[in-house]
């Protein structure tokens, strides 16, 4: 960097990033040719053509040597750049960029520099209206509970009773979904570091949040879920509310593609060193065309489900997010229309 900031002092090379290439490069090539006409006019003797030929080549080999090596001295604005914006991508680490250059590497180094700050400041303000948006939601939820909760302190009937109950645990389940949103949201604004600790994960403890947020969705169709769980364990990259709401959106959107009556089966088992965790059901299903659609944001295949039931066109993109920033793939199969769908999680243990 010392060398760049020296040659940008010199006042034809300041404005120019190519011209302090251009310059180092003609310095380069005339070191040989005037160390051979010294040797050749200032020797005392008489100089033999090979000597002349040795000395060229040592000359020239010396001179690329020392221009390759303040090349590379020169391009080092462009590495500190490169540097500062991955280590934002992967860190968030603000980096201080030196700005006051007027060549092409320092606008690049001023952009970038701006670039970052604006991403900073713009994550921050998203940052905060999620919380504001978090506590508003929770507010509105929280008013029917209240209602519901002052309704049974009031002993009433079995039925009212009954219903007071149903309200309090729908509640509970939209906490728990806006909490396990927010968390999403807040990841996507930070990329996952490469070395992201792996955590034991238990599925039989998962089991039970999972079961409590799409029961009431299956006894609606009266559909069967049928769970086999070959893998107790194991050491992933990801978040346990983060997975379970990745399961519950993939169990979810099996129930409202399947006909009443039917079966949805989940796999969770270990093949080689992969964890593989399958959502299958018997519903609609899909063209083989269609796979990539399904998991674009707001994507244009949104249907309706065999109950009417109606679609945002993000659960699945979500999903997929989700699992591929905790080092995972999601993908999906079928036979065809009316012939079920597969839904497929693949991490590496």
């Amino acid at each position: 960097m010392k060398l760049y900031h020296n040659l940008s002092q010199i006042s034809f090379l300041k404005r120019n990033y190519a011209f302090k290439f251009l310059f180092v490069a003609f310095i380069g090539i005339h070191i040989p040719l005037i160390g051979i006409l010294f040797f050749v006019l200032y020797s005392d003797h008489t100089v033999s053509p090979t000597s002349i030929l040795i000395f060229s080549l040592i000359m020239t080999l010396l001179a690329t040597l020392v221009t390759l090596l303040v090349l590379k001295q020169l391009i080092k604005p462009i590495s500190i750049a490169s540097k500062a914006l991955d280590d934002y991508r992967s860190n968030r680490k603000l980096s201080v960029l030196p700005t006051e250059y007027k060549d092409e590497a320092g606008l690049l180094m001023c952009n970038i520099q701006e670039s970052i700050y604006e991403s900073e400041s713009f994550i921050n303000e998203k940052q905060d209206l999620i919380y504001m948006l978090s506590h508003d939601l929770k507010n509105f939820a929280g008013n029917p509970q209240g209602l519901a909760k002052l309704i049974l302190s009031e002993n009433p009937s079995d039925s009212v009773s009954h219903l007071a109950e149903l309200i309090c645990e729908s509640t509970n389940l939209q906490f728990r979904y806006i909490e396990n949103f927010i968390k999403l949201l807040k990841e996507q604004d930070q990329v996952v570091k490469v070395n992201q600790e792996a955590r034991t994960v238990v599925f039989p403890n998962i089991l039970p949040f999972i079961n409590e947020q799409v029961e009431q969705r299956l006894t609606d169709k009266n559909i069967t879920l049928n769970l086999s769980l070959e893998a107790v364990e194991a050491k992933l990259k990801i978040d346990e509310g983060l997975l379970v709401q990745v399961l519950v959106n993939l169990i979810s959107n099996a129930v409202k593609f399947s006909y009443f009556d039917s079966e949805i089966k989940v796999r969770i088992y270990n093949d080689d060193t992969k964890l593989i965790i399958k959502v299958a059901d018997n519903g609609i299903g899909f063209d083989k065309h269609q796979i990539e659609e399904l998991f674009k944001k707001f994507t244009k295949m949104s249907r309706l489900g065999t109950a009417n039931e109606s679609s945002t066109g993000i659960g699945l993109y979500l999903c997929k997010k989700i699992i591929e920033r905790n080092k995972g793939t999601l993908s999906a199969s079928s036979d065809g229309k009316n012939r079920g769908a597969e839904f497929k999680i693949e991490f590496e243990i």
